[in-house]
């Protein structure tokens, strides 16, 4: 009878590795310079994760990593390390700017007699799914609560009632991004038809 072999060992199972994704950009913090906010990701990763801060963004590992290039490669890293810490720094200033001028207007809109809407417009400025914003105007008010397209082309989440005031207080509380001097309440009502005898 043949001798029989003894059994290979099976494969171990492979092992998952846990990958840390950036906070602010989303992506790998080896990648993050790739992003346009690396001044904001390093600040991030160096406040959550100082040892891999230090692996990846430290004085002598940025040194040892520009140290092996020849001095023209050397001066080139830097100018081109300049040029994109410029641009991102600009499109965050750019952005920044954008949302101190964004306003987000909330407009009591009077239906019929004694029955409102209140639409509230502005809010994709500050990055908010208008969708996700109406359903929680509609949990929040128990009442009835659409995203609604505007001449204008833009979008405006309209509320059924009288309910100007809490919308305002409801996205202070709940969306801290949005300053409180970029809300605007206006109240829009319906012009009175001159009866007979006026004049």
């Amino acid at each position: 009878m043949a001798e029989q072999q003894p059994a290979a060992a099976a494969p171990a199972a492979p092992v998952a590795r846990h990958v840390t994704y950036c906070g602010v950009c989303t992506l790998p913090p080896e990648y993050c310079e790739y992003g346009g906010t690396v001044k904001k990701c390093q600040e991030w990763l160096e406040k959550k994760y100082p040892d891999m801060y230090a692996r990846i963004w430290s004085p002598e590992v940025l040194e040892a990593a520009t140290a092996s290039l020849s001095l023209e490669a050397q001066e080139r890293a830097a100018k081109d390390a300049k040029k994109k810490a410029a641009k991102a720094e600009a499109a965050e200033q750019k952005h920044a700017d954008r949302l101190a001028n964004s306003v987000v207007t909330i407009k009591r809109i009077e239906r019929n007699k004694r029955k409102y809407v209140t639409a509230v417009s502005g809010l994709e400025a500050f990055g908010l799914d208008l969708k996700k914003v109406s359903k929680d105007f509609g949990k929040k008010f128990a009442t009835g609560s659409s995203v609604t397209k505007v001449p204008s082309g833009g979008e405006e989440i309209v509320v059924q009632g009288d309910v100007s005031g809490e919308i305002e207080e409801f996205l202070l509380e709940k969306y801290k991004d949005i300053p409180e001097d970029n809300i605007e309440l206006v109240e829009d009502k319906k012009k009175k038809a001159a009866g007979p005898g006026a004049g």
